[in-house]
């Protein structure tokens, strides 16, 4: 017999968080939360990068602080059982990646277990287990750092991904936390199209897919710029000329008008966003129905102005093979269906809005 379990997904790159410790963290977790309380969820999986922000030497101190906030809170209160895995020794620097994923599973799912990749078997859950520094050791998730010679040219940095695979009512699927590389400069990002940053990101994607093609996925990325600069500078030349005047440098990217990303959501501008397009043998997404997440300003009082340091891009995703398509169950018109969308749409919630997937899930039961 079909079932369904309500599933949210949430992807949120939060360097901004710990950069700017307490002055945004108040609204973004009472943002995350009225989604929560809205969609009732009964499987939530929050997959963050960037723990620990730029100076994450002097601010992973606070990450043990804002992982309990959200365990502890009242508002997780009937998700009985937690998973928590945070890759927070930055002095590991071979393997540390500052990538964070929370699993939470309500009170009402009782048939679910977790993958042990040590044992190659599903185990039952329970209780809260939390696990922060390197994660060597634990067999409940696989995490890697990209290799070195994967952009040779460039400082190594901390991306990587992290997986965790699930069993929910014998539905079987892997929750994929991926951090990819990002455009180093503006102005080398213009020399071509598709430019080397891209390059970079398409190698380091498909490394990852290869992993996991054989089992349903969910993959929540940081894509960073989605090489929509070149793109954006070819086809508003003529635009340049009549109203939007651009400055660029290498962290620079000013110009006059933003209600060109803004204006019905910038879907003028995704058919330019095509380095995902790159694997749509493979993987494929719901439809994009709000404006870039990256970069916007982190004033407190200015949450829907973007920073003039990046060309706006869809930069924080959440991607799925065919086959974890299939297990999404499609509502009749009119009940709650599959939500895509950011968190905070009117909040300062850093330099990127968290963006989410709801849907039910098909699960089969005997």
């Amino acid at each position: 017999m079909e079932m369904h379990t309500d599933v949210l997904l949430v992807t949120a790159n939060v360097g901004s968080l710990f950069d700017n410790v307490g002055e945004i963290e108040g609204d973004w977790l009472r943002e995350f939360f009225m989604t929560v309380h809205m969609h009732k969820p009964r499987f939530v999986a929050l997959h963050f990068q960037e723990v620990g922000g730029k100076d994450y030497m002097v601010n992973m101190g606070h990450a043990d602080n804002f992982f309990w906030t959200i365990e502890s809170s009242s508002e997780m209160d009937d998700f009985d059982r937690v998973c928590v895995y945070v890759d927070s020794n930055f002095r590991a620097v071979d393997s540390f990646t500052a990538l964070g994923s929370m699993y939470f599973i309500h009170k009402s799912l009782k048939n679910i277990q977790q993958y042990d990749f040590n044992v190659k078997e599903f185990k039952a859950v329970s209780g809260h287990n939390k696990y922060m520094g390197s994660l060597e050791g634990v067999t409940t998730i696989e995490k890697e750092k990209f290799p070195k010679n994967f952009w040779p040219d460039f400082k190594w940095s901390r991306k990587g991904y992290m997986r965790t695979r699930w069993l929910i009512h014998n539905q079987g699927l892997d929750l994929v936390n991926v951090h990819l590389f990002h455009d180093a400069s503006n102005l080398i990002a213009c020399n071509s199209s598709p430019s080397v940053y891209s390059a970079n990101r398409k190698k380091a994607l498909r490394y990852v897919i290869n992993r996991f093609v054989y089992s349903p996925f969910f993959a929540s990325f940081y894509m960073p710029y989605i090489n929509l600069c070149h793109s954006l500078l070819t086809s508003l030349s003529f635009l340049c000329l009549c109203f939007v005047l651009l400055h660029i440098e290498t962290k620079l990217f000013a110009y006059l008008h933003q209600a060109v990303f803004r204006e019905n959501n910038g879907k003028e501008l995704l058919k330019y966003d095509k380095e995902i397009s790159a694997f749509h043998d493979v993987i494929t997404e719901e439809e994009i129905h709000f404006p870039p997440s990256y970069p916007y300003s982190e004033d407190y009082t200015k949450p829907t102005q973007y920073m003039n340091t990046r060309c706006p891009a869809w930069c924080d995703r959440i991607l799925m093979s065919h086959s974890a398509r299939d297990i999404i169950h499609r509502r009749e018109e009119g009940e709650s269906g599959v939500v895509y969308n950011t968190l905070g749409s009117n909040v300062c919630m850093g330099d990127h809005k968290p963006v989410f997937l709801f849907f039910p899930m098909k699960t089969i039961t005997h």
